[in-house]
């Protein structure tokens, strides 16, 4: 059986779309999962990025993306109130939950349906209270162990070579994206998807960087 990394942030909306897809996208595969919320924040920072919702004409085209490719999937999909927004106590609420180790799919999807269902602002006091109250997490959400679990699971997520969120590791791969579902889904299966992934894999060897900015 494969083990899979979900790195993820629940301002992401293609993180929610991967979320809710990944089942049918993996459907038939023995796999496991565990999900790592991580802060997308200091991935930016640690590449020196402007995220999708910091730049005027992304930010436009991504909420039509995203709405568009939920529609095609059948995924509930509604935009916040407000976004991009702080997700620090969304994340910090997770790794509160996180009973053996890591939050479950069952805290991750409340969050994430927090977020991306209904249309309200994903970072209300009053919805996080209520929010926090449902999922009863087993620490304290504002605990130095919550805070630390945060960081290092987003330290550990650099050092694997996350650099965007949802991404997916496995056998030291890293697959990015919404639309890396079916190159992950080629990797576990083998075969000759698999042979052909093997191949598309070395295509960056021995390509020089041409130009520096």
């Amino acid at each position: 059986m494969k083990h899979i990394d979900f790195y993820l942030d629940f301002i992401s909306p293609y993180a929610h779309l991967a979320f809710e897809h990944l089942p049918r996208a993996l459907q038939g595969l023995s796999y496991e999962v565990t999900y790592r919320p991580i802060l997308f924040a200091g991935l930016l920072k640690h590449h020196g990025q402007l995220g999708p919702a910091e730049i005027a004409p992304k930010r436009d085209w991504t909420y039509r993306h995203v709405a568009w490719l939920a529609a095609q999937h059948g995924i509930d999909l509604q935009l916040p109130a407000a976004h991009p927004f702080n997700p620090i106590g969304l994340l910090r609420l997770a790794w509160a939950c996180a009973r053996q180790g890591a939050p479950n799919r069952y805290a991750v999807e409340a969050i994430f349906h927090h977020v991306w269902h209904g249309g309200q602002a994903a970072d209300d006091a009053a919805r996080l209270a209520a929010l926090t109250t449902t999922l009863a997490p087993v620490q304290d959400p504002a605990s130095d162990a919550v805070k630390q679990a945060l960081r290092a699971a987003t330290d550990e997520a650099m050092a694997a070579g996350v650099f965007g969120v949802p991404s997916f590791g496995v056998d030291g791969r890293v697959f990015w994206g919404f639309d890396a579902l079916p190159l992950l889904r080629a990797h576990l299966a083998g075969g000759a998807d698999g042979a052909a992934l093997d191949a598309a894999w070395s295509a960056p060897d021995g390509v020089a960087v041409g130009v520096r900015r």
